[in-house]
């Protein structure tokens, strides 16, 4: 297995990594109504990590099918990919690329990047907890994260809303993205 200590923290060598779609998750929260909060995942997505010598200089790419959004209740997913919101037909893939690591404390890093959302792209900073590195029963090199943004939706286009008679509106303006991954080495 090829990890290394940096920092005080045992990182994977210098490769590639895709997301395990089998282990990960890309969620998202929003406020409904103003008093609740609405989960949902993208079920189809994927995902490249290069990590470098120098661990601070690595890259990630990852990749949405706006069509397999899944809250549970079809209705919701089918307008949530309709022309109100992510208008999936038109704009099939959410899409963010990292420029920069800005900061990081022992396991923690922000990577800084470029998310884009039907057809805005906006620089947006994502949280990021390395979990560690480890084999799998499989002897294949995996690592472990989290991480979080949030983003106000309405900066990428997605104006929908409605009011209620009792003021405030059906759906929040901020929607927190949370993920939980695990890569896999490539190469």
């Amino acid at each position: 297995m090829s990890i290394r200590e940096w920092e005080g923290i045992k990182i994977p060598t210098v490769g590639t990594f895709a997301l395990d779609v089998a282990h990960t998750r890309v969620g998202f929260v929003v406020k409904h109504m103003m008093v609740s909060k609405v989960r949902g995942n993208f079920a189809e997505f994927e995902g490249k990590i290069a990590i470098t010598e120098n661990p601070l200089e690595s890259s990630v790419e990852a990749v949405l099918k706006t069509g397999s959004i899944h809250t549970g209740v079809g209705d919701r997913d089918n307008h949530l990919r309709s022309d109100d919101f992510l208008s999936a037909e038109k704009f099939p893939e959410i899409t963010f690329r990292n420029s920069r690591v800005a900061e990081h404390s022992g396991d923690e890093f922000v990577l800084v990047g470029d998310l884009t959302i039907r057809d805005v792209t906006k620089e947006v900073e994502l949280k990021v907890e390395f979990g560690g590195a480890a084999q799998n029963p499989w002897g294949q090199e995996i690592f472990g994260f989290s991480a979080e943004t949030e983003i106000d939706r309405e900066d990428f286009g997605l104006t929908y809303n409605q009011a209620l008679e009792a003021g405030g509106v059906l759906v929040g303006k901020k929607v927190k993205i949370e993920i939980e991954g695990e890569a896999v080495r490539q190469a």
